[in-house]
Order: C-alpha cells, then structure tokens, then sequence
C-alpha cells in the first residue's frame, strides 16, 4: 500500500478526496502512513506510540501527547505519567472522532509542553526530518516532525508561548494557534491555562482551515470557550487586494534574526506588496521590550499551579515514601526533568507571599498592557507581520545547557499568545537549505484573514516542502 499512497507528498484535502471517490479506503490510508511510521519514524522519533485502524471513516490524524485519548497513554512526555491512560477523550479527540478521523498515535512533546526544541521530552528527542542531526522545534516537535516527513496527513498540537508555530516553521509546516478559547481545553494536560490553545499543523493552509472547522466551537466542558464569530472560510483567492498588514519594526530590528532568516522574511514582505497588500510600519515597543520577562512569570506561575496535582496519589508515577510528605517529594523528584522542575520553581517563588503583587501580579498588568497595543494596531491593519523563529532549525544540544537561549527562540511568537490572538506561521523559503516561517497574526477572531494572506503566500511561491533528503 505504500508504494499506492504517496505519503509523503499527500495533503489532508488530497487524502480526503481519495476516501471521498473510494479511490482508497480508511483502513489502507491508515495502514499506508504506519508503514511510513516503520520506515522512517526510527530515525525520527516523531511518535511515543502508534494505534492500529479503529473502523473510523475518514482519514488519520496525529495528537500531541498532551491530548487525552481514552484507552491510549497519555504521558506529556514525562516519566511522571508514565503510564497514565485516560478514561475519556479530550474534546479536540471526541470531535475528531465525529468527523471519522482515525488516530495514527501520540507525538513525542518537550515534557508538559515546556520546550523549544522536543529535546526535554523524558522519552529522547525528535528530529528534524530536514536534518536528523537537528532539533524540530518545540514543544510540538513530534507533530510537526509527523508531517513534515509524511508520517501523518495533519495532526493536533498544543500552543503556550509558540509550540505549533515554531516547530512548524522549523519543519516547513503551516501551523495555527487559534485566538485563545476559540477551541477547548477540556482533557489536555495543562501547563499554563491562561495561554494554552489547541491548534492544527498540516502541509497547506486550506488543510488547517479544514482541520479548525473540526475542532473549533465552544464546549459546555471549558468555561472559556466561545462560538466563532463567522464560519471558517477556505481560502481560494490567490490576491491580496485591500489587506492591511503591519510590519512591527521593534520586530524586524531584533538582533536574534539570523541573516537567512530576515532575507527570506524581507522577500515575503515584497511579495505580499506584489499580491496587492497594502504594507507599513507599525510600533509594539512593549510587546518585544517586555513580553518575553511578562510571559516567563505568567506561564511557569501557572505551571506552578497545574503541576501541583501530580503527587503519586492518584495517576501516574509513584515513588514510596515513609511519610506522605516524602512519598509526594520522591515522586516529584524522580517524575519531573530539569525544565519543569526550573519552571515550577520559578512560578513558585513569583506566587510566593510577598512577591505575588511584585511579580505575578505586575506581569498579568503588563499583560493588559501588550493586549491594548495590539488592539491599537489592528485599527489600522487587518494583519500583522513578522518573522515566526529568529532562527532556522539549531542543531542537537546547541541550546540545551543555556535556558535563557531556549527562551529566546520564542521572541517573536510569544506576544500575540499573551495577547490571546491568533497566529499562523506559513513556509516563506529556505536559510541554508532548511525551513523558513513567516508568521501572520490577526484581531482575535481574525482566522479567516490570515488564511486567507497565508494561502495567497503559499500559492504565489509554490515551495517544495517535501525535505530534500526524503525525496
């Protein structure tokens, strides 16, 4: 079968359409993308574990390990979970399963989604389809890996700070974070709960717009979902005429863009002008001053919050102790890897009594701040531009003992997460043979633009995004 289907070059749409004519059935097209698992996933590492054909309908999809899935372990990426298998499905799983998707397996994850490069997974880190010997990004790094090397025709991932834009970027992908509570958080291991969204990665726009029409909607189940605000719209024109877009210049300037990475940025800008946009200037001196400090109390203080429940008590890991107490520190002592116990901390200490108003509560005030700056640009435009990664994928280990370098891969896609708005990063060309991410971020609720800016990119340039050593 997978001499038949072409996995490696077959997008979500395309697979459908098989389905759809009977030209393929479910079962083969899942049975096609495991033996692709077999081939090259040993290499990779895309996957913590696979699942055989289930009888659904439709075609497969990958999950991130942090989406729950009934009857299927569900570890975050952490030895702390090891073993947990949860009892039902996380909403994002359930609508999938309505719409007759068959889930191929679980993506390997930076542990609770605390990474920028899927090397602090407690299970080994993935690879880079475009070079093994480099990172996929983070947290997300297995799905985006997934799709990129044809492992999976699209799959779900979960965003915090950047986790489905930089690793898409860094793989070639596209990928959504959606405006926060426009998707369900309802049975996905939380790290920061005020940040964490659920969005698509997949090989063209048109495929996460079609992915986000699964997923989207509000959930009696999550109390800060909300209904769209219009239907998701597929994009079909291949012109810009009439939309605004904003070129930060606080953005642009930042010393951390590597050359590759700005010349194919700058190209992007001048074909956007070519496809009709209307381009300016435009001012976040917040947003870029102080979104990676503000964002780095907010999330490991959350996290501090959410991983509190992991005790040895009730799920998961459990080391014995002579006393509770001692049970609780063991667990957490032996389950937890050196990022999480960093970020937990560190959000320890800013909820702490007499630093809760210093810290925590002065970034949630900046946080305020970065919202009504964003606001202020979308007056004047209808989308906003900028680099997705200030780099191209890095090599294995290059940033592992320096944190604050880590940190920095997410400069540029942590402020529309802290301002709740919706981020879509679409491949723009290549730096020294590797992927290249242009990031386009809206109004909340603005989906439908940057599908439809990103889909006249990705026609316009026509890249091949299959990895070259692949092909």
């Amino acid at each position: 079968m997978s001499a038949v289907v072409d996995t490696l070059r077959l997008t979500a749409e395309e697979a459908l359409a098989l389905v759809e004519r009977g030209d393929v059935s479910p079962a083969e097209l899942h049975a096609a993308y495991l033996d692709a698992i077999g081939e090259r996933d040993a290499e990779l590492h895309a996957y913590l574990r696979t699942v055989e054909y289930d009888g659904a309908t439709s075609i497969p999809i990958a999950l991130k390990d942090v989406i729950s899935t009934k009857g299927l372990e569900t570890t975050a990426g952490s030895r702390i979970l090891e073993g947990y298998v949860p009892v039902f499905d996380a909403t994002v799983t359930s609508r999938c399963r309505q719409a007759g998707l068959s889930v191929l397996g679980k993506t390997n994850t930076d542990e609770f989604a605390m990474g920028s490069s899927t090397e602090n997974s407690a299970y080994g880190p993935s690879r880079n389809p475009w070079d093994p010997a480099r990172v996929p990004g983070g947290s997300g790094g297995g799905t985006a890996a997934a799709v990129s090397a044809g492992l999976a025709p699209w799959g779900l991932g979960s965003d915090t700070g950047g986790s489905v834009k930089q690793p898409s970027a860094l793989c070639g992908n596209v990928g959504l974070r959606p405006t926060y509570g426009t998707v369900s958080r309802y049975g996905i291991v939380a790290f920061a709960s005020s940040l964490d969204q659920v969005g698509p990665v997949a090989k063209t726009v048109r495929d996460v717009a079609l992915l986000y029409r699964i997923v989207s909607g509000r959930d009696p189940a999550d109390s800060t979902t909300v209904e769209l605000s219009e239907p998701v719209e597929l994009p079909t024109s291949e012109r810009l005429d009439g939309l605004r877009v904003g070129v930060p210049r606080q953005a642009v300037a930042l010393e951390a863009i590597e050359p590759g990475v700005r010349a194919a940025f700058h190209s992007s800008l001048a074909l956007l002008g070519e496809l009709g946009a209307e381009l300016d200037e435009c001012d976040l001196p917040l947003s870029f001053d102080y979104g990676m400090p503000c964002y780095y109390l907010i999330a490991p203080a959350e996290a501090s919050s959410n991983l509190a429940r992991y005790d040895g008590v009730r799920y998961g890991r459990r080391s014995d102790g002579a006393t509770y107490r001692e049970t609780v520190e063991r667990t957490r002592d032996d389950g937890f890897g050196d990022e999480p116990k960093r970020r937990i901390m560190l959000g320890t200490y800013a909820l702490s009594a007499g630093y809760y108003d210093a810290y925590y509560g002065q970034a949630q005030k900046v946080r305020t701040l970065l919202v009504r700056e964003h606001a202020a640009a979308f007056e004047r435009f209808d989308v906003l531009a900028t680099p997705t990664s200030p780099t191209v994928a890095f090599p294995l280990g290059d940033k592992a003992a320096d944190p604050l370098a880590m940190y920095a891969c997410d400069l540029l896609t942590i402020p529309s997460c802290l301002a709740g708005l919706p981020g879509l990063s679409v491949p723009c060309g290549f730096s020294e043979g590797l992927p290249v991410g242009l990031q386009l971020v809206g109004p909340q609720f603005g989906e439908n633009a940057l599908f439809r800016a990103g889909h006249a990119v990705e026609r316009a340039l026509e890249l091949d995004l299959v990895p070259e050593r692949l092909r």
